[in-house]
């Protein structure tokens, strides 16, 4: 006896939503906030937020966006 129509498109939907779980958990694990430098020259670096370079480079950038947040007084 086939499978009814509607069981057919239920498994193809929850097949989906399983991939899309697990990728979406794939992806949580994998993202580490780190800071990347640019260099005149071209090349770059990813400096880890969890290390001393990469702790300070945060610390930075946050006043930066500070600064540049505020609206100038006119």
């Amino acid at each position: 006896m086939p499978p009814k129509p509607h069981r057919i498109l239920l498994d193809r939907v929850s097949g989906y939503a399983d991939e899309a779980a697990a990728y979406v958990r794939r992806r949580r694990v994998s993202r580490r906030p780190f800071a990347r430098l640019y260099y005149a020259n071209g090349r770059s670096t990813d400096q880890a937020g969890d290390s001393d370079a990469g702790a300070e480079l945060f610390v930075a950038a946050g006043r930066l966006i500070e600064v540049a947040g505020r609206a100038p007084k006119s």
